[in-house]
């Protein structure tokens, strides 16, 4: 009986752990949900406005394509730093280059 407990219990552990994990996406579902997310961004973005976005990519980044994480990884370090209270302006620096390559990357994969 003890067996029997057991082994219906690692199947219902295995069974929650397999329909909790998210399918990644492909390259052109990725590029469409970060388009969606990016395009509610005014040009003059507030700190509000960006936070919004940020969060609305967040979710984005577990499932991205391979090709899209490093781009949308890229876009969510950017923006939490640039919210910040006092931004690192060193930080800023570097991530601001990784931001206009992730920004070049998109517009190859997504745009291209």
């Amino acid at each position: 009986m003890k067996k029997l407990t057991t082994v219906l219990i690692a199947a219902g552990l295995l069974a929650t752990a397999s329909a909790c994990s998210s399918p990644q996406l492909t390259t052109a579902e990725t590029c469409d949900r970060v388009g969606v997310a990016v395009a509610s961004l005014p040009s003059n973005a507030s700190k509000t406005a960006t936070i919004r976005v940020a969060n609305a990519i967040r979710p984005i980044e577990p499932v991205a394509s391979n090709e899209m994480k490093p781009v949308v990884t890229a876009i969510l370090e950017y923006s939490d730093e640039l919210v910040k209270e006092s931004p690192d302006e060193k930080k800023m620096g570097e991530l601001s280059a990784a931001y206009q390559e992730a920004g070049t990357k998109y517009g190859e994969l997504c745009r291209g």
